[in-house]
This record gives structure tokens, C-alpha cells and sequence, in this order.
């Protein structure tokens, strides 16, 4: 088998469509299938059975993945070899990160990588899939969940505790709360329900008056600097969209103990960590996130 061959045959196991293989692949869906069609009068087997809903990996596909998955490997070895003789940091990063995240802190950023690095080009993936690195679906993460595996590298950005917030207008007008029920919220959706913050709600304000729902995090935050109602945020988003803290009662400690503290973690391939266009964007986002929310982060928690 051609490594080529490899590249379609792997994609068809993971996509189970030809078109969206073709499209990973660079390809038209026509080329792709034909493709398919020698590889397996080429091995005298079949290798995928089409239906339509796509296509389905054979007993036959099944045994040869792990080989192909060996040659997948070996390539990826080769790869980051060769690139590991760039001088320069120039070329493509592919950075992966959630909505939030992306909107917030590494687009308005990108001027500043720029001006620092002219060469580099960035493939942003801002969504809440988490791609695969040891398969090299990106070059680096911005992930709070940290990820483990003996070919990842990965160190903590910076560690932040939610907030229950608002426009300045309505917390002048709420002054200090009793409850938390005294304003209506905007929260996630149900498809996020398990999160640690989802949970909180549901402990701490189950009679909660939802106004919004929305699992795009930014819009959360743009509708409660509306004054639309209160959400919780964590503090280095604060400044950004005009939010402050909303005051509580004695009686509320306990329940504002209880929000949830959360870490962001910069992830990568240890192969490429010392490839200059990897190591310019992991120094950047290092440094771009300790000084702009990290002592902010501190400061809020030692006053508490």
C-alpha cells in the first residue's frame, strides 16, 4: 500500500463518508471513490460496505488498521523530523481552543503575533471539539481539561474562579442580594448541562428565572453586560465585556465558596516543541496569558 493509499483508507475509517474524506483529504469525492475501488481490487478484499448513510469499515478494514495506523505513525515521524530543521519560526501553527477562549483572548491578540512574528500564519479551530494531537489534528490546544499521553507536553496558562456577574447598572440597582433568584440568569444550554458551573446552578439557584439559554459562551457574556440578567464568568473576562461582581449577603459565603475553579492548559506534540513556528505561538500564548489574566486572577482570590 502507498502511503496515499493509507490517507484515504484512514480518513474513510474515521469520517465513514467519502465526501467529507474527500474533503479532509483536499480531494473531489469522485477521486476519492475510484481510489478506493483500486486499493481494493489491488488487496483482493473489500474494504468498506457503502450504504447511505456512508460508508461502513469491514471485518477486512478492521484487521489492516492497526498497520495502517503504523505507517500513519512512521510518516508523522518523518514529518516532524524534516520540519524540525526549520531556522525560522514561519509557516502554518494550527491552534485549537474553545469559543470563548478564541473570542476573547487569542484573536484580539493576533496583532501582537504578527508584529512579532510576520512569517507565521495560524489555522484557529475555536470549537469545543477536542481534536486528537498524537494524530496531529492540530499542532497545539488550549484546553481545560488537561490532556495526558507520553507524546503530549502540556503547562498550566493560568487558574480562575467563577463569578456570579452583571452589568454595572443592574448590580447598582440589586445592591447586595439575599438570594440569587432576585434577578433572572442566563445559562447554559441543555447539551452542557453536566459542567461544572451548569451544576452549580442547579445546586445553589434551582428556581432560577432562565431568560437564555445558549452554550456560546460569548453570548452569555454579551447579553449579561446588556443587563439582561446575571451569569457567571470567571475574572479575566470581567474588564472585557464591562461585567462586575455582584454583591451578596453573609448568607450566600458558602454558595460563592462553592463556585467552581477552573484551569487552562496550553497542550502540544513533544515532537514538535522545539520546531521554531510551534515554539513561537507556545511562547506567545505563555506569555500572552500569564500577564494579561493571571495577575488579575490573583488579586481578585487574595481579596476574598
Amino acid at each position: 500500500m502507498r502511503w496515499d493509499d493509507v490517507r484515504i483508507f484512514l480518513a474513510l475509517v474515521r469520517l465513514r463518508s467519502l465526501g467529507q474524506a474527500a474533503s479532509r483529504l483536499g480531494m473531489d469525492t469522485s477521486t476519492v471513490s475510484r481510489r478506493l475501488v483500486a486499493l481494493e481490487e489491488a488487496l483482493g478484499v473489500r474494504l468498506f460496505d457503502r450504504t447511505r448513510q456512508g460508508v461502513l469499515p469491514t471485518r477486512h478494514a478492521e484487521v489492516i488498521l492497526p498497520a495502517a495506523e503504523a505507517m500513519e505513525a512512521a510518516q508523522a515521524r518523518l514529518t516532524r523530523d524534516v520540519t524540525g530543521v526549520e531556522a525560522r519560526a514561519e509557516g502554518v501553527v494550527r491552534l485549537s481552543c474553545a469559543p470563548g477562549v478564541s473570542e476573547t483572548f487569542v484573536v484580539p491578540s493576533l496583532v501582537r503575533l504578527r508584529q512579532r512574528h510576520p512569517g507565521l500564519r495560524l489555522e484557529l479551530d475555536a470549537s469545543v471539539r477536542a481534536v486528537d494531537l498524537t494524530r496531529h489534528e492540530a499542532d497545539l490546544a488550549l484546553r481545560s481539561v488537561p490532556s495526558r499521553g507520553a507524546e503530549l507536553l502540556l503547562t498550566k496558562l493560568v487558574t480562575v474562579r467563577w463569578e456570579v456577574v452583571t452589568s454595572p447598572e443592574l448590580a447598582r440597582r440589586l445592591g447586595r442580594v439575599e438570594r440569587w433568584d432576585v434577578a433572572p440568569w442566563v445559562t447554559w444550554g441543555e447539551d452542557l448541562a453536566s459542567i461544572p458551573t451548569a451544576r452549580w446552578l442547579t445546586r445553589h439557584v434551582p428556581t432560577a428565572d432562565r431568560v437564555l439559554r445558549t452554550s456560546h459562551f460569548t453570548s452569555q457574556l454579551v447579553a449579561a453586560a446588556s443587563g439582561l440578567g446575571l451569569v457567571l464568568a470567571p475574572g479575566p473576562y470581567l474588564p472585557r465585556y464591562g461585567l462586575v461582581p455582584v454583591r451578596h449577603a453573609r448568607a450566600l459565603d458558602a454558595s460563592a465558596a462553592d463556585l467552581p475553579e477552573e484551569a487552562l492548559w496550553l497542550v502540544g506534540h513533544r515532537a514538535l516543541r522545539d520546531v521554531p513556528r510551534v515554539a513561537a505561538v507556545w511562547d506567545f500564548l505563555l506569555e500572552e496569558f500569564r500577564e494579561r489574566t493571571a495577575p488579575r486572577s490573583r488579586a481578585r482570590s487574595g481579596g476574598k
